[in-house]
């Protein structure tokens, strides 16, 4: 029976005859196989292998994550947009049809405009382009002072607006030249 044994420091001076004569022979010791071996020199490479593979999925990884949180503002862009282009439509059905009323507006646009950029602080109200159906009578600005007069107790008010969708990662745009997000509401005026 042969048993490899490697001594440091202070017990060098043992001798392996000295240990074999020292294990008793109840200990029935087999010596290694070939393919114990193998395994063993196989395995003792494998070392530092979980960075490797760490560093291989990085990149991956952080472009996947990147892609989510582009694609959550995105999302919550277009949120924004909708909920205020709902506001937007209220607010103006809301406004008094009569000459005498408190509420009464001269420009409807305006005030559906003001709406929108009010409801939607997270958007660059500059980007945040309008158009307006009040009544029978279309708008395309913010200013519409002639489409007040449509503005009737039973008619219908709708606002839409556009915002540019800007999707890029890491400066690769990933969204066309001209697209954009888009959101309309109609309201009945009261």
């Amino acid at each position: 029976m042969d048993i490899q044994v490697v001594f440091r420091g202070p017990a060098m001076f043992l001798k392996r005859s000295t240990i074999r004569d020292a294990v008793p022979d109840e200990f029935d010791v087999m010596p290694r196989s070939l393919g114990r071996r193998m395994r063993a020199f196989v395995c003792a490479g494998e070392r530092g292998s979980a960075l490797v593979e760490f560093a291989l999925i990085l990149p991956m990884l952080l472009m996947l994550t990147t892609g989510l949180l582009v694609f959550g503002v995105a999302m919550n862009n277009y949120m924004q947009l909708t909920h205020a282009v709902s506001v937007g439509a209220r607010s103006v059905s809301l406004y008094g049809h009569d000459a005498g009323a408190p509420n009464n507006t001269a420009d409807p646009c305006a005030v559906a405009s003001t709406g929108v950029i009010n409801a939607a602080p997270g958007l660059n109200p500059a980007n945040i382009t309008f158009s307006f159906a009040i009544g029978a009578t279309p708008a395309s600005s913010t200013s519409c002072t002639g489409a007040a007069t449509s503005l009737t107790s039973g008619s219908n008010v709708t606002v839409t607006a556009t915002y540019p969708l800007n999707l890029s990662i890491y400066g690769k745009v990933f969204s066309q030249n001209n697209a954009v997000l888009s959101a309309s509401a109609t309201e009945l005026v009261q």
